[in-house]
């Protein structure tokens, strides 16, 4: 076996694994918005872990590939561009962490940019499909922000803390070291 193609292997094999991981804590809700959304137990991370560990580009079909799962288990469309934007560009973005792949405090920075990116997208989609939700005489662009940055911001809030601990730190290094 080449090293290609154990590389390949060991790729798909960590990837499908951290994705599996994120796909069961999306249903670990901490809470749950009321028109969609929840914070859960690290499930955005194992998503943007991808992407540090192999780059932007396994990141993001990855990313992209954990949309889909979320929109065939728990879709709200309202129409072709909205599930775009809520499903495949908002998960898609949490690939952008593989920006930071090989980088010196990368798996933080990039789970920020992938964070960001994931709330672009869902502000976007609020500004543009929901602003309907918005109360009367508030800023739609506000509602968005308020609305989409509770949940995505206490769950990176939340996985900051726990990534912050020691135990964890080691784990992951360990991880990152059999990849290496």
């Amino acid at each position: 076996m080449s090293i290609f193609q154990k590389k390949g292997i060991q790729t798909l094999t960590f990837s499908a694994l951290a994705l599996a991981l994120a796909y069961v804590l999306s249903f670990v809700k901490l809470f749950s918005m009321p028109m969609g959304g929840s914070v859960t137990l690290l499930s955005m991370f194992f998503v943007c872990l991808i992407g540090y560990w192999f780059g932007l580009k396994v990141g993001l079909v990855a990313a992209v590939a954990y949309g889909l799962l979320q929109l065939i288990t728990n879709p709200y469309v309202v129409s072709i561009p909205q599930l775009l934007t809520d499903y495949i560009f908002a998960f898609g973005a949490l690939g952008l962490s593989g920006l930071f792949h090989g980088k010196k405090n990368g798996l933080v920075w990039g789970y920020l940019v992938g964070v960001a990116g994931r709330f672009f997208f869902c502000f976007l989609s609020g500004v543009i499909f929901f602003a309907m939700y918005a109360p009367e005489g508030m800023n739609a662009a506000l509602y968005s922000a308020l609305y989409n940055g509770g949940y995505i911001g206490a769950e990176a809030i939340i996985t900051l803390a726990i990534l912050s601990l020691p135990p964890v730190t080691m784990a992951l290094g360990r991880i990152q070291r059999m990849i290496a």
